[in-house]
């Protein structure tokens, strides 16, 4: 028996290395999400680029990020986290390197589009580590934490990055973080492990007693499991939701929102990114409270619609308060207010797993997890087209008006899937439900 306990403690132990590693991957990952708006000025000036190509720059991202995570899902869950990881971050390395030192506009798409299939791999790599290491009770706050951390990538590509940037150029910044990228992809391969049978230690379900009493759960093949998910209905409002919260905030924090502050308020672009700081920090912090709230309350539905009703709110100021211009005393708060109630979408990943079959977790958050990255491809350059039809008609602040419509209107269909997802209690209901 104390053998047995022992062996508990070190697990429970260890799942804090695995997950860390992880975690310092996916602050990569998030880094590069963002960071493109804070060097438009240095693409243009170098590339001589329109507002359109710029944003098909950074889209390249979401495109290779969402084509790659049904990929992504089954790689998790045949492959491994281990050896997903490594591969993905090496390749993500290699692309930024690519990216910071490009002669030339094809190989800026190109190493973006590296840095977009290498870090696609990491986030669902992490909730199927998650499933495997974590008890079902913590899945929402687990999740909520690593978008915290990932966050935190975020926050180095706004006014951290400007300074980096600033101090030793964007191509120099680009090449160091592909570097530290392939770093970390050595240190993953060497320390994290799939599950913890993998290192002679118990597994969750022999700690939690969960397969007493319920039956033996077969697993599907993958391509069995991955058509079923597609077929299950439940699985598809939270991937509206996810289109929509995510791909609005990610334009205006990623792409357009650092323009939007210097053109509308005439800031500086150093302070611009402060602005835009406060809204991923928001995101960070919210992505904690979210994902805790509803493990426990053991609901996931209630947190969605107290929480999106805000960021609903939030988008309806910026578009329409004041003609699309609030007033400055209140931006601070109201873009951290905006981030803080975004992260609706962790508890989407929750109920995608929750509903389908909980050996293909990583199938069914990929499927899930597409729509983030949709949302964050079309929208941009959908902005990108109004600034390049309307910009020598219109002043900045109808412009700007106009053009975050789309995102207002994302955010309201977004919304209104929140009502048709799946109550699950906190806890996987395939069985039941099948």
């Amino acid at each position: 028996m104390q053998k047995n306990q022992q062996s508990i403690d070190k697990m429970l132990r260890y799942r804090w290395v695995v997950w860390g590693v992880l975690a310092l991957t996916y602050i990569i990952v998030f880094f590069h999400r963002l960071a493109i708006g804070v060097v438009r000025e240095d693409l243009v000036r170098d590339f001589n680029i329109s507002g359109t190509t710029f944003a098909n720059i950074g889209s390249t991202y979401f495109y290779a990020y969402m084509l790659m995570q049904i990929p992504s899902g089954i790689l998790a869950d045949s492959l491994g986290a281990r050896k997903t990881v490594t591969l993905g971050t090496l390749l993500a390395g290699v692309g930024s390197v690519i990216f910071g030192l490009a002669p030339n506009l094809p190989l800026v798409f190109f190493g973006r589009l590296l840095v977009g299939i290498g870090v696609s791999v990491v986030f669902i790599a992490i909730l199927k580590i998650q499933s495997q290491w974590f008890f079902e009770r913590e899945f929402g706050t687990m999740s909520g934490i690593t978008s915290f951390v990932g966050n935190l990538g975020g926050m180095i590509a706004q006014t951290p990055l400007a300074l980096m940037v600033a101090y030793f150029t964007w191509r120099s910044t680009f090449a160091a973080i592909g570097v530290i990228s392939i770093a970390l992809a050595i240190l993953c391969y060497f320390i994290v492990r799939n599950t913890p049978g993998e290192m002679g230690l118990p597994a969750i379900d022999e700690i939690e007693g969960t397969a007493q009493g319920k039956g033996p759960l077969k697993k599907p093949p993958l391509l069995k499991g991955l058509i079923q998910c597609l077929k299950n209905w439940k699985t598809w409002p939270s991937f509206v939701v996810f289109t929509g919260f995510f791909g609005s905030f990610v334009t205006l924090t990623g792409t357009w929102g650092q323009s939007y502050l210097v053109e509308v308020y005439v800031m500086d672009p150093s302070v611009a990114t402060n602005y835009l700081m406060a809204a991923v920090l928001g995101m960070a912090l919210g992505g904690i409270v979210v994902g805790k709230l509803s493990d426990g309350m053991k609901r996931r539905k209630a947190p969605m619609l107290i929480f999106g009703s805000i960021y609903l709110l939030c988008w309806t100021m910026i578009v329409f308060w004041r003609g699309g211009q609030p007033p400055l005393s209140m931006l601070y708060p109201l873009l951290f207010i905006l981030g803080f109630s975004c992260p609706i979408y962790v508890l989407g990943w929750a109920c995608s797993k929750e509903v389908n079959h909980p050996a293909i977790a990583g199938i069914s958050t990929s499927i899930v997890n597409i729509g983030g990255f949709l949302g964050g491809a079309i929208l941009p350059p959908l902005l990108g087209r109004v600034f390049d039809t309307y910009g020598g008609q219109l002043a900045p602040v109808p412009l700007f008006q106009r053009a975050f419509l789309y995102c207002w209107i994302f955010a309201v269909v977004s919304f209104l899937f929140i009502f048709a997802i799946k109550e699950t209690n906190c806890s996987n209901i395939y069985q039941q439900e099948a």
